[in-house]
Formats: structure tokens, C-alpha cells, sequence
């Protein structure tokens, strides 16, 4: 079904003349893409709701009906995972529950984190830090009150009347 989709996409891209570099370009995509889509090649793409909605623009991009195209997808897709044997879907949802299982035993606690290349600064250099803000502080709240700031005469002035 596939096959049968992508060769009449072949078809109507050759009929307008259009190359498949001119429509992947025009499309957004790689020309392999367009290739693998006219080949059937279903593997080629990384999931089928990809694939669905790549058909979907391509036809409509050509012209075609988009939506009959994508109706025979679904019921091709349908077809397929039908067929799809119980025993594959038990072992599929064993493969992901383990792979959940190993997820889960990864997470830890933000808590119990062992925290790596964590910034560290030696005690004698913050105790330094602390005596010198100390002193600036002493000199800056004790200036006023040394006198140094104005310059007073002990001597007795005459005042003549």
C-alpha cells in the first residue's frame, strides 16, 4: 500500500516535471526523503505520524487529494498493527518497562546529588576576609571622632574691643 502511494506520487511529480531536488527543496526536506517515499520505503522514516503528515504535504504539494491519500494510509497503518502478534506486544511493553525500571533507578534525590566541581573557598581566606572588613569598618565608624578631620589652635586668642 505503501508502494502503491508513492508511486503515484512518482507519478505526478514526473508529470509536472518536476525533479525530486526542486521538490525537496520546495518541501523542506531531503531528497532522500522524497526518494524513500516514492520507493514505499516505510523504515526510512523515524515514525509513522512523520510519515503520515510527509504524505499528506506531498500530495497536497502536487496536487493530488491529500486527504483520500492519507485515508488509505491509515487504513493501511490500521492493517499493519492488526497484525501485530500478542506475544510482540507482551515483549515490547517488558522491553519498556525495564527500560523505565533503569530510568527510574538513575534519578536520585536533589538532596543526595553528589555535586561535582562545586566552587570551594579555604577557611583561613574567608576568616582573613572577615578581619579585614572588621578594620575597614572600625576606621570608617571611628574617623569622625579622632580629630584628625579639623585642625583646633590651643592657644588663647585676644580679642580687642
Amino acid at each position: 500500500m505503501v508502494k502503491e502511494i508513492g508511486q503515484r506520487l512518482k507519478e505526478a511529480r514526473e508529470s509536472i516535471g518536476i525533479s525530486i531536488e526542486e521538490a525537496a527543496e520546495d518541501l523542506k526536506t531531503r531528497p532522500s526523503q522524497i526518494e524513500n517515499m516514492e520507493a514505499g520505503n516505510m523504515d526510512a522514516f523515524k515514525d509513522v505520524f512523520y510519515l503520515k503528515y510527509f504524505i499528506r504535504d506531498y500530495a497536497k504539494y502536487l496536487g493530488l487529494d491529500y486527504d483520500d491519500m492519507v485515508d488509505e494510509f491509515n487504513e493501511y497503518l490500521f492493517d499493519f498493527t492488526s497484525k501485530i502478534s500478542v506475544d510482540d506486544i507482551k515483549n515490547a511493553r517488558k522491553k519498556t518497562l525495564k527500560e523505565d525500571k533503569e530510568k527510574e533507578e538513575k534519578i536520585m534525590s536533589p538532596y543526595t546529588i553528589e555535586r561535582k566541581g562545586r566552587f570551594f573557598i579555604p577557611l583561613w581566606v574567608v576568616i582573613a576576609l572577615i578581619i579585614v572588613l572588621i578594620g575597614v569598618a572600625l576606621v570608617v565608624i571611628f574617623k569622625p571622632f579622632s580629630g584628625g578631620g579639623t585642625k583646633t589652635n590651643n592657644e588663647p586668642t585676644n580679642i580687642i574691643n
